[in-house]
């Protein structure tokens, strides 16, 4: 039986999140239980088949496409898999590669930007303030206006919290995030 040769990108994948896309065998219930789909370019199942591929090509088209920036994180491909893989892991994956190489799309820079504002104010308060959060993601997508009238409503039925609350182990999540950048711990 002659062993099976892992492209550059299913390796790297394998490494980042422990999932052997090799083991994917298409059947689809990935894709078809993704409440995202519809608005990706590739289908959970079309990503795990171009990280097997692996190619420049495949993986051009994997770093630039919408499919690994739209993603919700849900799970629901996860929980789906008969294989028991983790699609959403390779997304992930795949985000940080596309990140690390630049390729991230103009299109898909305010979902970075939300991201990276999400993960500010949860080190500086120990928690979400979504006020902190939307004015940190509108300063950094430069999108002040598109859902402005959303506010009064939202403060209205107390949705929208003024204020952040802060939370004593606010210097723990501060150490944490320190331990993912590859800081110190203490």
């Amino acid at each position: 039986m002659s062993k099976r040769r892992e492209s550059e990108l299913a390796a790297a994948v394998r490494r980042a999140t422990d999932v052997d896309v090799a083991e994917c065998y298409q059947c689809g219930k990935c894709t078809a239980g993704c409440p995202m789909a519809r608005w990706m370019d590739l289908g959970p199942n079309q990503v795990m088949r171009l990280v097997q591929v692996g190619d420049e090509a495949a993986e051009g088209r994997l770093l630039e496409s919408t499919a690994i920036w739209v993603c919700a994180g849900c799970l629901v491909c996860t929980q789906r898999c008969p294989k028991e893989l983790d699609p959403a892991a390779v997304m992930d994956a795949l985000c940080e590669r596309s990140y690390e190489a630049g390729k991230v799309s103009r299109e898909r820079k305010r979902i970075l930007a939300f991201h990276e504002a999400f993960l500010k104010v949860v080190e500086k308060t120990g928690r979400m303030s979504e006020a902190a959060l939307v004015s940190l993601y509108k300063l950094k997508s430069r999108d002040f206006f598109s859902d402005v009238a959303l506010a009064p409503a939202m403060l209205r039925r107390g949705k929208l919290r003024l204020l952040p609350q802060i939370i004593r182990g606010r210097k723990d999540v501060r150490r944490i995030f320190r331990a993912c950048r590859g800081g110190a711990t203490r």
